[in-house]
């Protein structure tokens, strides 16, 4: 396994290492059986989240007596002090340690840095925790490469990683992403499957890997065989040549980028419908030829796509601003409701 110095954390993690977002579907079982193999990898980086339901929960208990082999990274979607607080707390709690090598700040739009770093902001909380022993790193994610462009350019001293959409479909923040690394910030590709979007796990990681402004990436893994996958994937890192390269932008014409990137933030929708589950079973219906599969599955939902009360609370919540009413019509014309 390939390892990258972090940034200025001085922390050096596996160049693939492990996105926690998929482990919530399985259960705790399964949870210790990928940790198993990440050991085994040395895929040493794992990222989770307080918004991922149980998944710090069945990470602390796959962990222990383990726990020093990993470098631990979660986050948390508090905006003020005292949430933050609390939210680290029960970080601390879930995950069975009595430190976090890297607390994020997660999913950070523009309108709320202000409240983050200002006075009671989130911020306090996190140099507070920094103080204390119970954090190593502050971090930061988020979705806008305007709010990255502030954050880089105008709070650099404050916070020591930053993770942001990066893959082949997905390059606008490269300038930004450059900036953060000449600053010494560790920077941390998330999406790097575009949300399940692209097929090629080798061709998106290796990418990625040859971009220049990529420390470490973070695909989803949620089974033994995606860790295996995504570890053999990294262990054959070499340049892309000319056909790659092209393949890459047939990829980027195909998908464009009002595609859904399954980050689940659209939820709840009010009538009930499984949003990201709707899309994925209409890309399986036009991209690979399963309609009959698709189709079974999505009979098999409780809400449909053409359930759509166009109420726009998934629109408003999309870190993507994504045209889901639109695209949620889209998929009733492909199952006919």
């Amino acid at each position: 396994m390939k390892y990258a110095t972090l940034g200025k954390t001085g922390l050096k993690a596996a160049v693939v290492s492990f996105g926690g977002i998929p482990i919530q579907r399985a259960d705790a079982a399964n949870t210790v059986a990928v940790v198993d193999k990440l050991e085994e990898y040395g895929m040493n980086y794992i990222d989770t989240a307080r918004g991922y339901t149980v998944s710090e929960e069945y990470l602390g208990a796959a962990l222990e007596g383990r726990r020093d082999k990993f470098i631990l990274a979660t986050k948390a979607m508090s905006r003020d002090y005292a949430g933050m607080c609390k939210d680290i707390e029960t970080s601390l709690k879930n995950l069975r340690t009595d430190y976090i090598d890297v607390y994020q700040i997660h999913n950070l739009p523009e309108k709320d840095i202000e409240k983050v770093f200002g006075p009671g902001g989130a911020y306090e909380a996190l140099v507070e925790a920094k103080a204390a022993g119970k954090i190593g790193h502050i971090g930061i994610t988020c979705h806008s490469a305007d709010a990255m462009k502030i954050l880089v350019e105008q709070y650099a001293d404050r916070f020591e990683t930053i993770m942001f959409p990066y893959n082949i479909v997905e390059d606008q923040g490269r300038e930004i992403l450059a900036q953060a690394r000449e600053k010494g910030i560790g920077t941390i590709a998330m999406k790097p499957m575009a949300g399940g979007n692209l097929d090629d796990w080798n061709l998106a990681l290796r990418y990625i890997a040859a971009s220049g402004v990529i420390d470490i990436s973070i695909p989803g893994m949620g089974s033994v065989e995606e860790v295996i996958r995504n570890a053999e994937a990294a262990e054959g890192f070499s340049p892309l040549t000319e056909e790659e390269l092209e393949r890459c932008q047939a990829i980027r014409k195909e998908l464009g980028t009002q595609f859904c990137r399954r980050c689940g933030y659209c939820a709840p929708c009010s009538t009930g419908i499984d949003i990201p589950s709707t899309f994925t079973l209409a890309n399986y219906a036009r991209k690979y030829g399963l309609g009959d599969w698709a189709r079974a599955r999505y009979e098999a939902m409780q809400y449909h796509a053409g359930s759509c009360v166009q109420c726009g609370a998934c629109e408003r919540r999309c870190p993507y601003n994504l045209p889901i009413r639109d695209m949620l019509a889209g998929v009733a014309q492909v199952f006919g409701y």
